[in-house]
């Protein structure tokens, strides 16, 4: 089946950076780096929409996911790296490993609509929390996509959230 989640990405895997990229973000302090430099990406993917990231020169497939603020009703924005697996997509709540979940998270597990933008295209779409098997399947895919999902992993206590996206 063909995925209503246009496969769109700048830059690609075997980009010199990638190596020495992620080997930074394994780190504590890369992991900080990128914490707090997600709002840069927000705004380059917003005004590109969904077409240029920070990550972009590695080839990390990254889409802008909305939900809506469980406090506050609002649409909030994240920007995301996906797994792909036709025609849905996956994301994952690793916050980098710290011990709390992603606020995003606890807004899907409220409300299971949400909105992915990718390739200048959003798409109206619903999340399901995985557990089980099918997580940890779908985690494997995230830590081979980038190993450093793997540290985040080792990093936290929690059990990661993992979603599927389907499309409306």
């Amino acid at each position: 089946m063909v995925s209503p989640y246009p496969d769109v990405r700048w830059g690609n895997e075997s980009n010199p950076l990638r190596r020495g990229a992620v080997a930074f973000a394994r780190t504590p302090i890369g992991s900080w780096t990128l914490r707090h430099t997600a709002g840069l990406d927000r705004a380059l993917l917003r005004a590109s929409r969904g077409r240029l990231t920070v990550l972009g020169p590695i080839g990390a497939p990254t889409v802008l996911v909305t939900t809506i603020g469980r406090h506050s009703g609002e649409r909030r924005t994240s920007p995301l790296l996906y797994h792909r697996e036709d025609p849905d997509i996956f994301v994952v709540g690793s916050n980098f490993g710290q011990g709390h979940h992603p606020a995003w998270t606890w807004n899907l597990l409220s409300d299971s609509r949400c909105w992915v933008t990718i390739g200048a295209v959003e798409i109206a779409s619903r999340a399901k929390l995985l557990d089980g098997a099918e997580r940890e399947r779908v985690y494997g895919a995230f830590e081979e996509l980038v190993d450093v999902y793997t540290t985040y992993r080792g990093r936290t206590d929690r059990e990661i959230r993992v979603f599927r996206l389907t499309a409306d």
